[in-house]
């Protein structure tokens, strides 16, 4: 990757100019049997369509405060990677009450609500699926996405130096993220082309890290599993072969 990039969205788009068919983020939920595989490409086309809802129909500004209540999912991962390009600070599983915006998952919606900005929900249902009934006071993600445009400009460029993250209490600016994120795969072994397996959760930075940042600070990919606990032995012995995994984080 390039040692100039400072935001995650400059991650991604040295990524994309590098190699755009390559896998980038192979997702698995161990409870419904769904499997999703995106490429650089599709992964980036998901990221600035969300991006343009998030700064367009959203009217997020960078610094707005964005509470995002989802677990590990391939959705997620683009929802932080809207925010990074637009500069908007994600602020993991934080107080809805205290946030510019929210976006919740089906499980959250309760919580969500104590939101008094903007509010998004996604089913989470396999291939990106709407609600069977949109939530009352949500706009559903999967409805109000596949409009948006597949190119996004920001209205202002992304300071590297300003907050982007907040996860377990800590508070990270873009630049600061990045160059964690790079340690990080240096001490998972990750170089261009490994495969990372993880089972972390989205909800601490090493979860994170795991599952999205140092895979792609690395040019490298991630298998992200959700509710892998449900896996034997060999099931994950057979994925591990099946995905060509390199290294996993369990």
């Amino acid at each position: 990757m390039n040692a100039s990039d400072r935001t995650p969205a400059d991650l991604l788009r040295s990524a994309l100019a590098a190699d755009p068919a390559r896998p980038l983020v192979t997702f698995y939920d161990d409870a419904t049997g769904e499997r999703v595989e995106l490429s650089v490409a599709t992964f980036a086309n998901w990221v600035a369509k969300t991006a343009n809802l998030l700064q367009g129909d959203l009217a997020a500004e960078p610094g707005d405060r964005l509470a995002l209540l989802l677990p590990a999912h391939w959705q997620s991962a683009v929802w932080l990677l809207a925010c990074s390009s637009v500069g908007v600070v994600v602020d993991v599983q934080g107080d809805p009450a205290a946030a510019d915006l929210v976006v919740s998952g089906p499980d959250t919606l309760e919580r969500a609500r104590a939101c008094r900005g903007e509010r998004v929900a996604l089913a989470l249902r396999p291939l990106g699926g709407r609600f069977p009934q949109p939530p009352e006071g949500f706009s559903d993600y999967a409805v109000e996405v596949p409009a948006q445009g597949d190119r996004f400009a920001p209205f202002a460029p992304v300071d590297p130096d300003a907050p982007a993250l907040s996860v377990d209490g800590v508070g990270w600016t873009a630049a600061q993220l990045v160059a964690r994120a790079r340690a990080d795969a240096a001490e998972l072994g990750l170089v261009a082309g490994s495969r990372l397996l993880t089972g972390r959760t989205y909800d601490t930075w090493e979860g994170l890290s795991a599952g999205l940042f140092a895979p792609l600070a690395a040019g490298a990919s991630v298998v992200l599993c959700r509710n892998l606990d449900r896996l034997d032995e060999n099931a994950l012995a057979a994925r591990v072969e099946s995905e060509r995994v390199t290294g996993t984080a369990v």
